[in-house]
């Protein structure tokens, strides 16, 4: 990992063609998507072979881990777009980026501090989180100690978490995707390994349940994080970071909070949604519970191509603009709209027509109580095949507005959809309609359709594009 940036560098991104080194740029994204995927396909695919309460476990434990989470996620993403945007104004003006190296040694700084404190607050508040879910009497007994175990491990592992995502957002605001991508295989072939030992035990190792899957979590990260720090501190590839950059500087701090505390908001907004739905869904029996969350996990395989391709719009958008070069900016926000509606139409189209296959690669027929899973997550899967279209283009749309610095902008976009459309209408559905799982299953399809709609129509405002960078500064303007 001693060699000089790979993937499109600041140069490539904001001169010349544009598809070519964005997609360069993709690339590397989606396949990283992929692999964080895997950590939780592992789990879901080794605990379904434990129990359909293992995978319940998870329905339930995950959205209040990401609740935690997204909170300091917002201040990574808020990383990557000013390393982004000094990078390109850097590239522009032919100057070096030191402003860079310093504007990511802060952030590393910053979100490790953060890192731990949500770290401490996840662990102490696990019982307290899953006591407020309503859940079916079985699923209280049977579902949610499961999800505590879980979740209790996977909370110390958090610093690890976030050492990691925030290696990946700077290294992807400086235009390198590709040593992130080597350090995530490193990750997850840690993960894959430790996931069915540490779970169902093996020679003297023993049988750790669900908690396994959280302890394999835990040393794969670590691992991910003392690699990517290496790579940061100890070669070439990044930006300049030197240790003294670590010590957070309150300038930079502002600006970073500046565009992190809307990400934040949106993330744990978002979230907080999930584990409103989730209390929705757990007043069903156990079957629906563990059919709700194989099916969001299969949904976020297909989501993957969507969410690489906004992490490189995200990129390409801010040098771009860094580089006062907003009609650049215009073109790769037109052009990924364009491949991800591609993409997405003939996945929706293959999941619609062989979800039955495709549920049963991760929950084997055979397995305690899959039949009624099985039918539930199949169903599901053939009714949100409609919006794959949709959920790309929504998440293309936002990674413009995030990588433009309008990440208040994307904040209210995806409170739309989830708070506005989804969680109001998954609500009439249960409790006022009695449309039971059905009605479930399409407030999801309309959340992310109106999102992707009313997404659209703000896009084609252009006001985005206004003066959003400050050459000397990178200083986003505001919203």
């Amino acid at each position: 990992m001693d060699d000089p940036p790979s993937g499109a560098h600041a140069s490539d991104l904001v001169e010349g063609d544009l598809l070519r080194p964005m997609l360069r740029v993709a690339w590397p994204l989606v396949v990283i998507q992929l692999l964080q995927v895997m950590y939780n396909v592992a789990d879901t695919f080794w605990l379904g072979r434990l129990s359909a309460d293992a995978v319940g476990a998870l329905s339930l434990a995950f959205p209040i881990v990401f609740l935690f989470i997204s909170v300091g996620g917002g201040f990574t993403a808020a990383g990557a777009i000013l390393v982004a945007q000094h990078t390109g104004a850097s590239a522009a003006a032919g100057t070096g980026d030191r402003e860079a190296g310093r504007v990511a040694g802060t952030a590393l700084g910053f979100v490790t501090l953060v890192a731990f404190g949500l770290g401490a607050l996840g662990y102490v508040a696990v019982e307290p989180a899953l006591a407020l879910i309503p859940a079916d009497a079985r699923t209280a007994t049977d579902v949610v100690p499961l999800a505590a175990a879980y979740m209790r491990v996977f909370f110390l592992a958090t610093p690890f978490l976030f050492g990691f995502y925030t290696f990946v957002a700077l290294m992807r605001g400086y235009g390198d995707t590709r040593a992130p991508l080597r350090v995530m295989v490193v990750s997850v072939a840690v993960n894959v390994v430790l996931d069915p030992i540490l779970i169902f035990g093996w020679g003297p190792v023993p049988a750790y349940g669900i908690e396994g899957a959280a302890w394999a979590t835990f040393v794969a990260r670590g691992v991910a994080t003392a690699v990517g720090w290496y790579v940061l501190f100890g070669t070439s590839a990044g930006p300049e970071i030197r240790p003294s950059d670590l010590v957070p500087d309150l300038g930079i701090v502002r600006r970073i909070l500046r565009l992190g505390v809307p990400s934040a908001l949106e993330q744990s907004g978002v979230s907080l949604a999930f584990v409103v739905l989730t209390a929705l869904v757990a007043t069903f029996p156990p079957a629906v519970v563990a059919a709700y969350g194989l099916g969001n996990r299969l949904i976020s395989l297909v989501f993957l191509p969507a969410m690489g391709l906004a992490q490189a719009v995200n990129t390409v958008v801010g040098q771009n603009l860094g580089a006062e070069r907003p009609d650049r900016a215009w073109r790769a926000v037109r052009a990924a709209l364009a491949v991800v509606s591609a993409v997405m139409l003939p996945v929706a189209v293959v999941a619609a027509a062989f979800p039955d296959p495709i549920v049963q690669v991760f929950l084997p027929p055979g397995s305690a109580g899959a039949a009624e899973t099985i039918g539930y997550a199949s169903t599901y899967l053939r009714v949100a095949s409609v919006m794959f279209v949709f959920l790309g283009v929504f998440e293309v749309a936002r990674g413009a507005f995030r990588g433009a610095g309008r990440t208040t902008t994307a904040l209210v976009l995806s409170l739309v959809a989830v708070w506005v459309v989804r969680v109001p209408a998954t609500y009439a559905a249960v409790f006022v309609y009695d449309l039971g799982t059905t009605g479930i299953w399409w407030a999801v399809v309309a959340g992310d359709t109106v999102g992707a709609l009313v997404a659209l129509a703000w896009l084609a405002r252009g006001s985005w594009t206004e003066a959003v960078v400050e050459p000397k500064s990178g200083v986003p303007a505001d919203d």
